[in-house]
């Protein structure tokens, strides 16, 4: 049997690593644009004409000293595994600061071999790269390559195969103190003399020229704000009509599946279950909820691709510090916009257990894609007039929602940081990489693939049982009145004091599983006709409303309470796995609430005084 051999490959962040994995392995491994976007190991397997290969791509790292979790994981897989071979991938363009990696590794390694990636980029940049003198001057063997090109690939898997045959150094030095870094730095240095050689000085110029802008004070953040709303506009205007598609469709494959039931002769309580309840849910939750997602998930893996989301990190840097919380918490609370889970998860990247927790609990303050709908439905109704949901108008309305939700977000960090999980802020190194033009085919694939369709396939794990639970509430009678309707009248009085009622507050409790379905929980429950009901239009939901007693206040209170209420059930879920811990999951949800609860309990007094 053949054996398989372990190749670990290591590298600075942003040197086009994960790429490289993907072109050895055939994997669809994420890759980003900032720093410790990869924050666990992930493995593939490939083969040459001679050898069996198990790939193990490790997080971002700038030296074997961790100062954070991911360059601890790198670290120690790297001296406690000792993988047979390690690749240390280095980016062309700032060879000099890779190298300290390089030699670091060389001392605590078997048999390493060196990658300068990105050869492509340096050479439109003007600079050029004696790799056969590297390579004496290194000790090892060095291969360049362009991670896109399969030639380049392929002399890279030659190497590895010929580094493969070399004896396995027995003598490694494990010294990781900072005199041995100092060294390492210093050394790296003196490699590069003679053999980089820049025939254009001023490469840099025109991604300083643009960050002079985009990180400035006095554009940063109104820059900022515009490309959100341009994000939001775009994915509003672009969602419509491949939901009502969706709806179309869902409309006529719930009609084939019933008649297929009927035809089964299935018990008509079954039946009703099941096509009204069931996947009556499902085909909303997908209606509404895959477009937008196809839409926004994209964009932002665009933002990523393009080098702009690592600027809107340093950015938000100072505020969150100032918060008592990591910089890095503003790449989870960007995560959070898609959902809030795939947030949470994101805050393995904040190496501080503290900071973690804080970015954890506060992410559920940024609307997720689930909440979008709702928030987008009454803003069109009750506020821009025309009923145009893809107007100029939404899209900016939208982003005042949204930057309100970060301003609360800043609140309830700071809250938490002097209270809770008090603690000094720590620091962090952020590169921000260059600016790239992004691969807009492969961007749309996989953000498809990796974040929408498995975001979409979470939610409906949950929505599908809640689907259920609904429709049995809404149509078991008991003295001639739902069970929906008795919860509802239970929690009236309370929902009053938030300006809603109890209509709305039950649709929420309800709407746990996934939010999309809390509109038409409230015009199924206004109806009172016991089905989800899709199809109708906006003038039709808003003339239902106002005849069960809605105002703008109502409107502008729905508003607060999307945006301030417990996180959804997948997010809960993710924080539980997270944490590990039943009293942070709690106070993850009960801290959004609160503030749900008493902003618009402050908001409604404020209106029955003064209006």
């Amino acid at each position: 049997m053949e054996k398989d051999f372990t190749v670990a490959l290591a590298g600075n962040p942003n040197v086009g690593k994960s790429t490289i994995f993907n072109a050895l392995t055939g994997m669809k491994q994420h890759t980003g644009n900032w720093t410790g976007k990869t924050v666990e190991t992930a493995a593939g397997y490939f083969k040459t004409d001679n050898n069996n290969y198990r790939l193990v791509d490790l997080p971002g790292t700038y030296s074997l000293m961790p100062h954070s979790f991911e360059e601890k994981v790198a670290r120690d897989f790297i001296i406690d595994q000792k993988p047979d071979v390690v690749i240390v991938v280095c980016d062309a363009n700032t060879l000099s600061r890779n190298l300290t990696l390089v030699l670091q590794t060389i001392a605590v390694s078997q048999r390493v071999l060196v990658c300068v990636n990105l050869l492509d980029e340096a050479k439109k940049n003007g600079i050029e790269i004696n790799l056969k003198m590297l390579e004496k001057r290194l000790g090892v063997r060095v291969v360049g390559t362009t991670a896109r090109n399969k030639k380049t690939i392929e002399s890279l898997l030659f190497a590895l195969d010929e580094v493969i045959k070399q004896p396995p150094k027995t003598e490694l030095n494990l010294k990781t103190d900072e005199e041995t870094a100092l060294e390492a730095v210093n050394r790296a240095e003196e490699i590069c003399n003679g053999i980089i050689t820049y025939k254009n000085q001023n490469y840099k110029k025109r991604d300083l020229k643009i960050d002079k802008i985009v990180t400035s004070k006095a554009f940063g953040f109104p820059l900022m704000l515009l490309l959100l709303c341009l994000v939001f506009w775009l994915t509003i205007n672009g969602a419509n009509y491949p939901s009502e598609l969706l709806f179309k469709g869902f409309s006529w494959l719930e009609g084939e599946l019933s008649a297929l039931l009927l035809l089964l002769n299935c018990p008509k309580i079954i039946h009703n279950a099941l096509i009204y309840g069931v996947f009556r849910t499902v085909g909303f939750i997908v209606s509404v909820m895959l477009p937008p997602m196809a839409i926004f998930f994209p964009l932002f893996t665009l933002l990523e691709d393009l080098g702009f989301l690592p600027r809107i990190a340093f950015n938000l840097d100072k505020p969150f510090k100032s918060c008592g919380a990591c910089g890095k918490q503003a790449l989870t609370m960007c995560m959070g916009f898609g959902c809030n889970a795939a947030g949470v998860t994101g805050c393995r990247i904040i190496d501080s257990p503290r900071e973690r927790l804080l970015a954890i609990l506060t992410n559920a303050f940024v609307p997720c894609n689930g909440r979008f709908p709702t928030i987008i439905a009454i803003i069109t109704m009750f506020f821009i007039g025309g009923g145009i949901s893809g107007s100029v108008t939404s899209a900016i309305i939208l982003t005042t929602v949204i930057t309100f939700g970060i301003i609360l977000t800043f609140l309830a960090t700071k809250l938490l940081s002097k209270t809770v999980l008090k603690g000094v802020p720590s620091n962090f190194i952020l590169e921000l990489p260059p600016y790239r033009q992004p691969q807009i085919l492969k961007v749309i694939v996989r953000s498809i693939f990796d974040r929408t369709l498995f975001v979409l396939g979470r939610s409906l794990i949950v929505a599908a049982p809640a689907g259920l639970i609904i429709y049995i509430m809404s149509n078991t009678l008991v003295n001639g009145t739902t069970l929906l309707s008795y919860c509802a009248d239970f929690l009236d009085p309370f929902a009053r004091l938030l300006g809603l009622d109890g209509v709305i507050l039950i649709a929420f409790i309800l709407g746990f599983p996934a939010n999309e379905i809390v509109v038409p929980i409230i015009i199924m429950a206004y109806m009172q006709n016991g089905i989800l009901q899709d199809g109708f239009s906006l003038d039709f939901t808003q003339a239902l409303f106002i005849e069960n007693g809605w105002t703008v206040k109502t409107a502008i209170s729905m508003l607060i309470f999307t945006l301030c209420h417990w996180p959804c059930s997948t997010t809960v879920l993710t924080i539980k796995k997270e944490t590990a811990s039943i009293k942070w999951t709690l106070l993850s949800i009960l801290l959004p609430t609160a503030f749900g609860v008493v902003l618009c309990m402050i908001f409604n007094f404020i209106c029955d005084v003064f209006f």
